[in-house]
């Protein structure tokens, strides 16, 4: 089994490399390379054509005298750029990437890297994952193989840049120094980043504490994601590369994308983001097959089945399909608007028309109507609020785009499937005092249905069965039970693209973290992990599943 590696803070560079290979360069041609930051502290770069359209907004949005009385550039919408990545926006003030459909938010950053570098010929350097996909490293990375293989080296060690590990450009392979395990690597001609006026020293490879580094790492506040990461949050100098086999990590462009939808267009004024949403969790990541049962499981599999009719039942066979009549249900209209209250969707004012009027019609509501949520309270234009619902999976829920309370039963676009449940006597590290859940998830390739991104498709269904894993013990249990809610109502899965591979038409996580390894941590999939159920906890209940659910 492939371990991700242990992490290095060297700041040396390989023996023998030239002296100007880690730091930076006075060179005064520059490229901008824009990355997010993943829930294991890596940074991954947005394509070339996508850092292209992100430096050119945010340029425009650094100039100085604009007209009066012009908004100034606040946010990115990504799908402008490319239409897979239409959920996305990058927003300028915070330096986040947010996600419309989930609330899912991540650092990012930006760096200059000179003109004659990888990043500025277009050259990426990627490892092979477990689905036989390729991933990119980080662009640092890259730059620094790049000059490594300039200068005619055989062998380059990856420590002083974070990764426990030695490449062979010879061999082509990737080799962990701890396990040995070893990967291919490619080196790939794709679209150069975008020229940039440069007026700081540019990076070359190994990061450092200049103003850049600091201003662009990725700290400041933290983001929310890691209140329910999965690991620990991740230091400057700590980058894991996680092993396919158990978790997919995100592709060079966006982490988890299972829709290529339609952005939220229309609006007369760019979405402003809910910096200060508590249930901003990480993006899932997609496992592929884990460990095989060990000796000892028991025999006896328990399909998951419904027995009778249930509330979950009802809402998968007659969720309302009127957008419309969604709205008002969980909406009460307001005779009176506050004056200097704003609706964080459009980013309009409440007592002016909805920014979506333009391209949201609607019979019954008016561009005007000012709707407060029942439960929670909050108030956005009701037109606003339509066009989310209309964008989104409309299974019949609403969720709140503020505080994310979730009106209704929330359903998923999960295939048909199977989910087993077995228990046998070993202990996961941790947990010495029980044995062992063992989830399997077994779903085939079918065709996709009109709640799925392209009805009449067939999609893939790869790394099935898949392999999870428990502590059985009470708080464990309970999770499974509530895992077993979010099963019948297709939350764990859904179809659409591989972060991993890019594979589109295919079955992927769905943001409930899974377990897929039980005898190492190192890449955050496996045990030991006291936060580990309390953390998947608040992730069901973020989509609705909740003790309350239990017996339904």
């Amino acid at each position: 089994m492939a371990a991700a590696q242990g992490a290095g803070s060297s700041s040396a560079g390989p023996s023998g490399l030239p002296s100007s290979a880690p730091g930076h360069s006075s060179n005064s041609t520059a490229v901008a390379v824009w990355e997010w930051q993943d829930e294991f502290g890596r940074w991954r770069p947005y394509r070339g054509n996508v850092c292209s359209y992100i430096e050119q907004v945010f340029q425009a949005s650094q100039q100085k005298g604009r007209p009066s009385g012009s908004r100034p550039v606040s946010s990115i919408p990504l799908g402008h750029a490319d239409p897979v990545l239409a959920p996305y926006v990058i927003d300028i003030q915070t330096w986040t990437q947010f996600r419309q459909d989930t609330g899912t938010m991540r650092a990012v950053r930006r760096h200059l890297f000179p003109g004659d570098s990888a990043a500025g010929q277009g050259i990426v350097w990627e490892w092979q994952n477990d689905e036989r996909g390729w991933s990119p490293y980080e662009m640092k990375v890259c730059v620094f193989l790049e000059q490594a293989h300039a200068t005619n080296h055989q062998q380059v060690d990856l420590g002083p840049l974070g990764y426990n590990y030695e490449v062979d450009f010879a061999a082509q392979v990737q080799t962990n120094k701890t396990t040995k395990f070893r990967r291919s690597i490619q080196r790939r001609l794709d679209t150069p980043y975008p020229v940039t006026a440069s007026l700081a020293s540019l990076h070359t490879g190994v990061a450092c504490s200049c103003q850049q580094c600091w201003l662009n790492s990725g700290t400041g506040p933290i983001t929310t994601r890691y209140r329910h990461s999965m690991i620990n949050f991740p230091n400057s100098s700590t980058t894991h590369q996680v092993s396919g086999r158990t978790a997919s990590v995100s592709s060079s462009s966006v982490g988890f994308v299972p829709y290529n939808k339609p952005t939220l267009s229309g609006a007369r004024s760019t979405p402003r983001l809910n910096a200060q949403s508590t249930w901003a969790l990480p993006q899932a990541v997609g496992p592929s097959t884990g460990l095989s049962a060990a000796n000892g499981v028991s025999a006896l599999n328990l399909p998951v089945k419904m027995s009778k009719p249930s509330k979950v039942n009802q809402a998968l066979a007659a969720t309302p399909t009127d957008p419309e009549a969604v709205v008002k249900k969980y909406l009460e209209e307001m005779k009176g608007t506050p004056a200097d209250e704003d609706c964080i969707i459009c980013m309009e004012k409440l007592s002016s028309p909805s920014g979506y009027s333009d391209t949201c019609k609607s019979s019954s509501i008016k561009a005007e109507s000012v709707g407060r949520l029942t439960s929670c309270q909050h108030s956005f234009h009701m037109l606003c609020l339509l066009a989310m619902y209309s964008n989104g999976n409309q299974d019949g829920s609403l969720q709140c785009p503020s505080c994310k309370t979730i009106y209704g039963v929330r359903t998923g676009t999960q295939p048909k499937g199977k989910m087993e449940v077995s228990t046998f006597p070993q202990s996961l590290p941790g947990h010495q005092d029980c044995g062992t859940i063992q989830i399997v998830y077994r779903i085939s390739s079918g065709i996709q249905g009109p709640e799925h991104p392209n009805p009449g498709t067939p999609y893939t269904a790869r790394g099935f069965p898949r392999y999870c894993y428990l502590p059985d013990n009470e708080k464990g249990r309970k999770v499974l039970e509530l895992l077993r809610v979010a099963w019948k109502r297709r939350l764990i899965f859904t179809v659409g693209t591989s972060s991993t591979t890019g594979e589109s038409n295919t079955v992927v996580w769905n943001e409930i973290h899974h377990k897929t390894e039980m005898d190492t941590n190192l890449s955050g999939h496996g045990y030991p992990d006291p936060n580990y159920l309390d953390n998947v906890l608040a992730e069901l209940a973020a989509q609705g599943v909740t003790e309350d659910c239990l017996g339904q």
